[in-house]
C-alpha cells in the first residue's frame, strides 16, 4: 500500500510540474516566439548549437528539426527534470541529434564541453535571471567555432510586471558592451517581438 502511496504522490508531483512549467512557458513565449525568431537566423543543416537555459525546449525542439539528423543540440539548463522532458519532446519528433547537459552556467565552464564546437548559441530568455551575466557569455564565446553566432534574446524593460522585474532587466546596451568586452562583435538586430530585443553576435 504504500509503494502504491509513493507511486500516486510521485505522478502528481509531475502532474503539478507540467501545469506549472505550462503556465511559466504560457507567459514568456506569448510574447516573444522562437519559430518566427530561429526562422531569421541562418541555421542550416549539419550545424550545432547550443542552447543554453534550455528550459521548456522551444528553442532546442525548433533547432533541432533545422538542423536534422546532421546535425547537433546541445539544450543545457541547471535543471534536470526540464532536459529529460526536452529529450522525450523531441524524440515524438522522431530526432535523435539532441543531448543534454546539467549545468551551472554562472560558474566557469560548467557545461564541460570541449571549445570550439558549435555554429550558434542561443541565451533566449536567461541574461535577466543571472546574477553573473558575464561567465554565459565568456563560456558562449569559448564553445563557438572562429566565426560563430551568438542569439540573445531578452526583454526590453518589465512592462508593469508583465516581464521580469525592473531591477533585473537587463537592457540592449549593455548586453553589446558586456559581449564586446569578451570578444564578439555585433552582426545584426532581429525582430523579436514588442516586448523584447533580439541580438546576434559574432565570434571574431
Amino acid at each position: 500500500m504504500a509503494s502504491v502511496k509513493t507511486g500516486l504522490f510521485s505522478l502528481l508531483l509531475l502532474f503539478l510540474f507540467g501545469i506549472i512549467l505550462e503556465v511559466y512557458t504560457t507567459h514568456y513565449f506569448m510574447f516573444s516566439d522562437p519559430q518566427k525568431i530561429i526562422d531569421q537566423l541562418s541555421l542550416a543543416p549539419g550545424q550545432t548549437v547550443l542552447d543554453f537555459g534550455a528550459g521548456s525546449g522551444h528553442y532546442t525542439l525548433i533547432a533541432a528539426q533545422k538542423v536534422g539528423a546532421g546535425g547537433r543540440i546541445y539544450a543545457i539548463d541547471i535543471q534536470t527534470d526540464l532536459l529529460r522532458r526536452i529529450i522525450g519532446m523531441v524524440a515524438e519528433k522522431g530526432l535523435m541529434n539532441t543531448s543534454i547537459i546539467t549545468a551551472d552556467l554562472e560558474k566557469t565552464q560548467s557545461t564541460n564541453l570541449k571549445p570550439g564546437l558549435a555554429d550558434w548559441a542561443f541565451v533566449a530568455n536567461l541574461l535577466f535571471m543571472l546574477k553573473d551575466k558575464k561567465n554565459i557569455l565568456s563560456e558562449a564565446f569559448r564553445l563557438l567555432k572562429p566565426n560563430g553566432r551568438l542569439l540573445i534574446v531578452d526583454w526590453k524593460e518589465s512592462f508593469n510586471g508583465l516581464g521580469p522585474q525592473s531591477e533585473q532587466v537587463i537592457k540592449e546596451a549593455e548586453v553589446r558592451q558586456l559581449a564586446e568586452q569578451i570578444g564578439f562583435i555585433v552582426q545584426s538586430n532581429i525582430e523579436a517581438g514588442e516586448h523584447h530585443y533580439g541580438l546576434i553576435f559574432k565570434k571574431q
